[in-house]
């Protein structure tokens, strides 16, 4: 990387953070003087810095030495193309509308395919009053159950947590034109239209 392009990084970010070159230097516990050597392209920070600049300016320690600092393009605003990311040790669940990355456990995460379930794999699903009443038969053992269902609209998505040794038994308001979102461990992300 070129030392003006992260020094015009270090600078872009230090400004969005309101600090001032001795502020920085001071959390760093280094002079202003280097900060400023930094900025204009006269030098590079010390790889041992790299973490605690990276985390002082809230930007990713990999991305900060790439220059790779473009804003994402904007994704159309419908709820229906959001990207699920599910950690494979903890089973987080990360939603983004756009493109991102995402990590968890320490390790880089990549969205989860949408597969349409199979008849003998969707969700029961029941109206009861003017709310969807969502069971199933899936196994919920501690290595293989399902971790959340969401009721994803074009403007809305719910999500309802799911835990494992509980019967999956779900009550959500009836909208329209709404897709049932699950994710079971073993499996992947499976979806069925409403």
């Amino acid at each position: 990387m070129q030392q003006n392009n992260l020094g015009q990084i270090i600078r872009s970010f230090r400004l969005e953070q309101n600090l001032t070159q001795k502020q920085l230097a001071d959390i760093m516990n280094l002079s202003d003087k280097t900060i400023s050597k930094w900025e204009r392209g006269l030098g590079f920070p010390d790889i041992s810095l790299l973490v605690k600049l990276s985390d002082i300016l809230g930007i990713d320690t990999q991305n900060l030495l790439a220059g790779n600092l473009l804003p994402n393009d904007f994704v159309s605003g419908n709820m229906k193309q959001t990207k699920y990311f599910i950690c494979p040790t903890c089973h987080n669940i990360t939603l983004c509308t756009g493109a991102a990355e995402v990590s968890c456990c320490g390790k880089k995460l990549s969205p989860k395919q949408l597969k349409k379930a199979k008849e003998d794999e969707t969700l029961s699903v029941h109206v009861i009053e003017n709310d969807w009443f969502i069971t199933s038969e899936h196994p919920m053992t501690k290595t293989h159950y399902i971790s959340f269902v969401a009721l994803v609209t074009g403007e809305r998505i719910q999500i309802i947590k799911q835990y494992p040794e509980w019967n999956l038994s779900v009550r959500v308001p009836k909208g329209g034109h709404e897709m049932l979102l699950w994710f079971c461990t073993q499996h992947g992300l499976f979806y069925q239209l409403l």
